[in-house]
């Protein structure tokens, strides 16, 4: 088993990642999953750009109970681990979108995007800053029994 605790194990999985899954549910509880590029601050807001039109940002007007996962795919098999959260989301509008956006802009121009601003999201720009806060983490434990979990309490 990996020494290093397991806040750490999930900071430098977030960190590391580019991409988030980000699974939601209609207001019938249809379940969808979408992979999308996202920012974070300090592991518990997690911030991205979509249309208003994607499914799951249709979903998330109606239902903003999201599940969030974050892992790197190129790992051998077996040897993967993930972060696992619950979180509720939300479109980002008024003060706090200026701050969001910021995130969002410096992340995207550390991995080679561009620059983000708030009238790239506004008006009929056809995208929308959404951002979800995570109520909990968990990651797997390397011990051999099927889905054990551990939560992570990253403050």
């Amino acid at each position: 088993m990996n020494p290093r605790p397991s806040c750490g194990i999930a900071r430098d999985i977030v960190e590391a990642s580019l991409y988030m899954v980000l699974a939601t549910a209609d207001g019938d509880g249809r379940p969808w999953s979408s992979p999308v590029y996202f920012a974070h601050l300090g592991c518990r807001e997690f911030v991205w750009v979509s249309s208003p039109d994607a499914l799951h940002s249709r979903n998330i007007a109606v239902r903003p109970e999201v599940g969030i996962s974050v892992f790197d795919s190129s790992v051998p098999i077996g040897t993967g681990q993930g972060v696992y959260m619950s979180a509720v989301a939300e479109a980002v509008d008024g003060p706090a979108a200026e701050r969001a956006m910021d995130v969002f802009s410096r992340r995207s121009l550390r991995h080679g995007g561009r620059a983000w601003t708030l009238d790239d999201v506004r008006g009929d720009s056809g995208m929308r800053l959404y951002r979800a806060v995570a109520a909990d983490h968990s990651i797997l434990a390397k011990d051999g029994a099927p889905d054990h979990r551990i939560p992570v309490d990253l403050g």
